[in-house]
């Protein structure tokens, strides 16, 4: 029996510019089994569908259907009216399930729209995400990906082929990498993980990076991205790389990305006080399925990390905690997930182990770039253009005195803020955040909104951020503006 939809497109076109909308056809959750003795990878039935811990791999996609949906939208739309799935052939070769790219979409008229497919018989419907259409080609795009992902290597489950496949074939990301523990691979392994990822890069299509998850508990875990197709393994028990002064020495001679999370996890979180390397760190994963790592659950969290995860949380090591000792961190979601379904995880409804029904939906990361490729994604990973949420695309632009998120200017006057945000869900409030505190709250109950507040100058030294919260609990947080006299 359906159960309604997952589609997704494009966050940002212009007007007449044809793309496609992606489509999952859901249907109950179920265990998807192992197997072996298959011919080539990947395969919905794959050799790691199981893992020690307990990790089930599940699907939540209808096995065989074949029915037509109706896709609606504004009279703007152009595009076609009903799309069977007749003749539809999933993500691999053999895969019945209703997944689809359905092309040739585009809209005439500027603006946020949205699209809605609705299946007649039943009356399921499905939102897209909002899908900005500008009158002209945009010099930058909204880009989608999830960073952050284990392999059966370690504590996962599924082959890197799989996740690969997985997020660009059925998570819908542009962007995807692996970032296993390095402790669980060999040398040998380690140049597999970065060939599969060369494998998968796409130009203009699918954005892969070279990761790994540098995993010290007494240090804070830390992930390392290379911009190009190589980059040395670093192991914490390795001993040149065991210290995270080599880690951050390894990433400036590579000109690598360094980016904690979990931060605020008593057991395996960042103790601030440590240092910081302002060249490599510019990035910090601010939530993943272990829970919302910016501010303890006493100034107001409503997704930290569960008391029986690791024993929860611990103050100080919270992402305020980092920005109040100056470093300059822009926010990105992550995924960390260990059920094999980058950018659609169904973690919380594993059996075992208990921890797994105290994690959230996992994180997602919004990166504004000028083009779906390594170079400019990795730029803009550096330059902080780039914002976290729980796995919602949610359209959101954030300027402080005509600076983009991610920016550190000199400003002397009254700060100008500017927000445009949309969402298929409305929203219930947005923040203002000045220097770790809530300064301005609306309650819009809107989809869209256009935003503007005017702060007077301080007379110090300012960061600012936004934090929107939807109807429906779903979280974003752009990155900070930085803003010195």
């Amino acid at each position: 029996m359906i159960k309604g939809f997952f589609i997704t497109a494009p966050s940002v076109v212009h007007v007449g510019e044809k793309f496609s909308l992606k489509i999952k056809v859901l249907g109950e959750v179920y265990d998807v089994p192992a197997g072996c003795y298959y011919p080539r990878s990947p395969q919905l039935k794959g050799r790691y569908n199981i893992s020690p811990r307990g990790i089930r791999f599940k699907d939540n996609v209808l096995s065989d259907w074949h029915e037509t949906v109706a896709i609606e939208s504004d009279d703007s739309y152009d595009g076609p009216p009903l799309y069977s799935f007749t003749d539809c052939q999933g993500v691999f070769e053999g895969d019945t399930r209703p997944i689809a790219r359905i092309e040739d979409l585009s809209f005439s008229q500027p603006g946020f729209h949205f699209l809605t497919v609705r299946e007649p018989s039943t009356n399921a419907t499905g939102l897209s995400n909002p899908i900005f259409v500008s009158k002209e080609e945009s010099k930058e795009r909204l880009y989608w990906g999830d960073i952050h992902c284990q392999t059966f290597f370690s504590d996962g489950l599924r082959n890197p082929e799989e996740l690969y496949s997985f997020a660009r074939g059925e998570g819908f990301l542009d962007i995807f990498a692996l970032s296993d523990h390095t402790e669980s691979l060999t040398d040998r392994q380690w140049d597999y993980f970065a060939d599969v990822t060369n494998d998968y890069y796409r130009p203009h299509s699918f954005v892969t990076l070279v990761g790994l998850e540098w995993t010290n508990s007494k240090l804070g875990h830390r992930n390392v991205y290379y911009p190009g197709e190589y980059g040395p393994i670093l192991r914490h028990d390795d001993p040149v790389y065991g210290r995270l002064e080599k880690v951050w020495e390894a990433a400036r001679e590579h000109d690598a990305l360094v980016i904690p999370h979990h931060s605020a996890n008593a057991v395996m979180g960042v103790d601030w006080s440590l240092g910081h390397d302002p060249q490599v760190e510019r990035l910090v994963e601010i939530y993943s399925v272990w829970g919302n790592s910016e501010k303890s659950a006493d100034q107001g969290n409503p997704r930290p990390i569960h008391p029986k995860v690791l024993n929860g949380e611990k103050k100080g090591q919270h992402v305020v905690d980092a920005l109040a000792r100056g470093y300059k961190t822009g926010f990105i979601g992550g995924g960390d997930i260990h059920d094999g379904r980058p950018g659609d995880d169904l973690h919380s409804l594993q059996e075992q182990p208990d921890i797994y029904r105290y994690l959230w939906r996992e994180g997602t990361m919004g990166v504004w770039a000028k083009d779906l490729t390594r170079k400019e994604i990795f730029k803009a990973l550096y330059d902080r253009r780039v914002y976290a949420t729980s796995n919602v695309r949610v359209f959101l632009r954030v300027e402080v005195c005509g600076a983009f998120m991610g920016s550190m200017i000199q400003h002397s006057g009254t700060r100008t803020v500017k927000c445009m945000a949309a969402s298929e869900v409305p929203f219930a409030t947005i923040e203002l955040i000045r220097n770790g505190v809530d300064i301005r709250r609306l309650t819009p109950n809107l989809k869209t909104f256009d935003w503007s507040f005017e702060d007077e100058d301080s007379g110090s030294s300012d960061y600012y951020y936004v934090r929107l919260t939807r109807a429906d609990g779903e979280m974003a947080w752009s990155s900070p503006v930085w803003v010195f006299q």
